[in-house]
């Protein structure tokens, strides 16, 4: 029984000696596994009358140079839009100019391609700003944009903010035939 025990320890001691140097020269690399993405996006209001739509954005940390994408597929569009109004939320403070702001009709990227824009849509486009400080960007392309199975969106190159947190940015659209916009759906980002 003595030798059974004396073989013990010496077994949990050779264990010790390689099992504590593993663990504290690994652990370090576990460090970057925070980095890992939800599929997972978080509404305060689940009413039946918001609408979420898809967007993709190249870098989410603060202060960077990002491009966002906002997408319009074809179960968004129910008609052929005249006008697409992009609301702004207040806290988004970063500073939009027309020369980095496009509309297109885009490739959406997934598992084995990457997002692309495959062909500007010429379209007049207005940053508005208003006496509350409310801002929002006009988008009025040449012609209609169909409601077909090509998708569009709406290209941001800016800095983003300063500020981490969810922005939710809102779209309206004026279909053919109309005089007044309608909720087309929002987009929630996220600013790390």
């Amino acid at each position: 029984m003595f030798k059974i025990k004396k073989k013990l320890n010496v077994n949990l001691k050779i264990l010790r000696f390689f099992l504590i140097p593993t663990i504290l020269v690994t652990t370090p690399f576990f460090n970057n596994i925070r980095d890992a993405k939800a599929g997972l996006e978080f509404q305060w209001d689940q009413d039946s009358n918001f609408r979420r739509l898809k967007w993709f954005q190249k870098e989410d940390r603060s202060k960077f140079r990002n491009t966002i994408y906002f997408f319009f597929r074809p179960s968004d569009r129910k008609n052929d839009l005249l006008k697409i109004n992009l609301a702004i939320p207040n806290t988004f403070k970063s500073t939009l100019k027309n020369e980095k702001l496009s509309f297109c009709k885009v490739r959406i990227g997934g598992f084995e391609s990457r997002t692309k824009c495959l062909e500007d849509i010429p379209a007049d486009i207005e940053i508005n700003t208003d006496e509350s400080g409310l801002r929002s960007l006009d988008i009025y392309p040449y012609s209609p944009i169909p409601s077909n199975k090509d998708s569009y969106a709406i290209v941001l190159k800016v800095f983003n903010p300063k500020k981490s947190g969810l922005y939710q940015f809102h779209s309206y659209g004026q279909p053919k035939g109309k005089s007044f916009s309608s909720y087309l759906g929002s987009w929630t980002i996220v600013i790390d």
